[in-house]
């Protein structure tokens, strides 16, 4: 073990011998170069954007629902003075699709079922377009149905 023993000494004088170089000196001829303070890392700072507000873009005036139906129900009128009475209830539908909650389309509707003869539907369908009703006119013509 004396050897095991010099050789562990002997590492520790060069492991000395070492840590003794790497101490700081001034070198030949020379001050030291000034040691450089450690920099503190410096915290990200967190830049919060401002919130941003959406707005609608102001609308083009639009036109009421009744814009869009009221030439079909114009269109299904003529169609009943004509005789055609399926044309008309088709133009109908399709107003109705667009204004399911038009009294005005209901009224059209009954018109058109009594002028084809069919006095029930139009009676049932003026019913309906009672629900929907909302100026005193409408409501007035759509109850004459309904007696």
């Amino acid at each position: 073990m004396p050897v095991a023993r010099a050789v562990g000494r002997g590492a520790s004088v060069v492991l000395i011998a070492l840590l003794a170089a790497c101490a700081t000196t001034a070198p030949p001829g020379g001050e030291a170069p000034p040691v450089k303070p450690v920099e503190k890392p410096v915290e990200p700072v967190i830049v919060t954007p401002p919130p941003v507000k959406y707005e609608t873009p102001p609308r083009a005036a639009t036109h009421s629902a009744s814009a869009a139906w009221q030439p079909l129900l114009d269109k299904a009128e003529q169609a009943v003075e004509r005789g055609d009475y399926e044309q008309a209830l088709a133009l109908l539908e399709r107003a109705q699709r667009i204004d399911p909650d038009s009294a005005e389309v209901y009224l059209g509707m009954a018109e058109a079922h009594l002028a084809k003869g069919d006095t029930a539907q139009a009676r049932v369908t003026a019913e309906r377009g009672l629900l929907y009703c909302s100026s005193a006119a409408v409501c007035d013509a759509l109850r004459a149905f309904t007696r």
